[in-house]
């Protein structure tokens, strides 16, 4: 759960004015796009409009069934009548249902229809997107780093020129990346981690693809898809000792003549009545590249992909097999699983269990690269600082070294806590890009989740002299959430810091809330208290910058009452244990 620090309120002219090349912060995500829906079941839930086309008069959303016509999309109002139009955009929150399956989604979202199939494309924040493909492609053997390398080069892909797609950029299968709509909190951990990285090469964006096993050898780009792709192109086949390391990546599967015919032919690249499947050409790495099915010579990686959508994935793993005629069939036997083209999953996964950072592991498998902002290219530099690491892409920064070591130094001071390893501190370029990368409401200037500190700029924050009083806060978070369980209290860990930041006004803060300018916030009636309870919810919740400061404000006047009563060493001893309810009865 992210927990806001301190509101930076900033003149939007001037974050303007701070912005540099606009940078692509939303992508359009192609939804369920191998089931060809013909009809959706569209459900509001809150705030669900409905526009017949992007600059249309915006309705409120009412449940529908839609349906292709003619390559239109049809449906039935609320007064019974049938209605029809090219496209639908829909926006606010709705559930959408189809094929058996559902998604809740808050993103605006626009319906087509096409080839007598609807087409449905999600606009998302890049970061989110980048967040879910995490959670969908990477599996058990993975930790942070090989997930923050996934992360990164998923990210470069998203933003690369077009992927073939019309109606959006990216599709939610393994064509461009896998999407499973739900995300995790390693997935998020790792995305944000990476937050504004891509992969760059001599001034450009570079090419980034990612698989689950190599088999021990990575493949070129040109030998799995040689159009687009020179033979001396960027991403070699290489050894990968790596992957070797990891296990053995053997597979063999079985597949009738009925099959392979079936798939061939959904996929339109051989008709019936072929007799003989060899392999026709191999590349560098020894994957097959060309197959000759009967007179036919067709590409092997379209070959994988016919085969997997028809029969599943789990069949042709990889180019890299052996076939042998089986009765009237086909015995496969290769090894590894994708295409084997630039990050390999499985030696990734060995390198981060080997104590390989992530910048380690992408120079790994794409060497030359170098991961930097993905609008302007500008590298990242980790630089290092007493108890802390400082990630920017701004040079210019490491004269603020000295400062953050202070309000470093002032936190452990005041909390009576040290930090058991470098805490994370990540700065970016400008406000916009704070908030397109971290997507943090416009009133925050910092946050800390986990082990990472997020910071807008920091000669802003200097400029405005907040700069020393955002870091100590920072730090601070960092400090108590090292220390604090998943049972600690959310009030209790947010109190501590806004009491040791000194925050805190001597006054009762429950008595501001039964204000009348608060009781819309407290949704309480005028009298009432203000609870330890209560404040964790509106704390977890808040939707405006006036209810985090009251909601904070009030967590810090019952953390000093501990802080007060007990003394620091008891209250940090609860931080890490919980609080007895005898204290707390204290505070009431």
């Amino acid at each position: 759960m992210r927990r806001i620090a301190l509101a930076l309120c900033l003149a939007a002219s001037w974050a303007m004015a701070q912005a540099q090349t606009a940078p692509r912060t939303t992508i359009r995500v192609g939804l369920w796009t191998l089931w060809h829906d013909r009809d959706a079941t569209i459900t509001p839930i809150s705030g669900a409009t409905l526009q017949h086309c992007e600059n249309c008069t915006a309705r409120s959303l009412a449940a529908i069934t839609l349906r292709v016509t003619r390559d239109k999309l049809s449906w039935i109002d609320s007064r019974g009548k049938t209605l029809a139009s090219a496209e639908l955009v829909l926006a606010g929150s709705y559930r959408i249902s189809a094929h058996g399956e559902f998604l809740t989604l808050a993103y605006p979202l626009r319906i087509t229809a096409q080839s007598g199939a609807l087409v449905l494309a999600v606009t998302l924040p890049v970061e989110r997107y980048v967040e879910l493909v995490v959670a969908a492609e990477s599996g058990a053997a993975d930790s942070i780093e090989s997930r923050k390398a996934l992360a990164v080069v998923a990210r470069s892909f998203a933003l690369a020129p077009a992927h073939g797609h019309v109606p959006f950029d990216v599709c939610d299968s393994t064509h461009c990346q896998w999407v499973h709509w739900h995300t995790t909190h390693e997935a998020h951990a790792a995305a944000l981690a990476t937050a504004d990285e891509s992969l760059w090469r001599t001034g450009s964006r570079a090419e980034a693809y990612f698989h689950q096993n190599c088999g021990g050898r990575t493949a070129s780009a040109a030998e799995v898809w040689p159009k687009g792709h020179s033979a001396q192109g960027l991403l070699e086949s290489r050894n990968d000792p790596y992957c070797q390391r990891a296990g053995s990546s053997e597979w063999s599967a079985t597949l009738s003549r009925a099959e392979v015919t079936r798939a061939l032919a959904a996929a339109g690249l051989v008709a019936h009545g072929w007799k003989t499947l060899t392999v026709g050409q191999r590349g560098e790495s020894g994957r097959a590249t060309t197959l000759l099915i009967g007179d036919a010579k067709i590409s092997t990686e379209d070959f994988r992909l016919a085969v997997g959508r028809a029969l599943g994935w789990n069949r042709i793993r990889s180019n890299w097999f052996e076939i042998a005629p089986q009765g009237d069939g086909f015995l496969f036997h290769g090894r590894g699983s994708g295409h084997g083209v630039g990050l390999c999953q499985a030696g990734a996964a060995e390198m981060a269990h080997e104590g390989r950072g992530y910048g380690e592991i992408l120079a790994q498998y794409f060497p030359g690269a170098t991961v930097a902002e993905e609008t302007t290219g500008a590298a990242w530099q980790r630089l290092n600082g007493q108890g802390f690491t400082l990630e920017t892409s701004s040079p210019e920064d490491g004269a603020f070294l000295p400062a953050l070591s202070s309000a470093l130094s002032e936190a452990e001071n005041r909390s009576g806590l040290a930090p058991r390893d470098a805490i994370g501190v990540k700065t970016y370029r400008s406000t916009p890009a704070f908030r397109d990368a971290t997507l943090a409401p416009g009133w925050v200037a910092a946050f800390t989740e986990g082990d990472l500190i997020a910071l807008q700029p920091l000669r802003i924050l200097a400029a405005r002299k907040l700069l020393a009083s955002i870091t100590r806060h920072e730090f601070l978070h960092a400090l108590v959430e090292e220390q604090a369980t998943a049972q600690t209290p959310l009030w209790l860990r947010e109190g501590l810091v806004e009491a040791w930041a000194g925050d805190v006004q001597s006054s009762d803060p429950r008595k501001e809330f039964r204000a009348p300018s608060f009781r819309r916030f407290t949704g309480e009636r005028a009298g009432s208290n203000l609870t330890p309870e209560a404040i964790s919810e509106k704390l977890a919740h808040a939707s405006s910058e006036e209810e985090s400061e009251a909601a904070h404000h009030a967590a810090g006047w019952y953390a000093q009452q501990l802080l007060d009563r007990f003394g620091r060493a008891q209250v940090l001893e609860w931080l890490r244990t919980g609080i007895p309810q005898s204290a707390l009865l204290t505070l009431r």
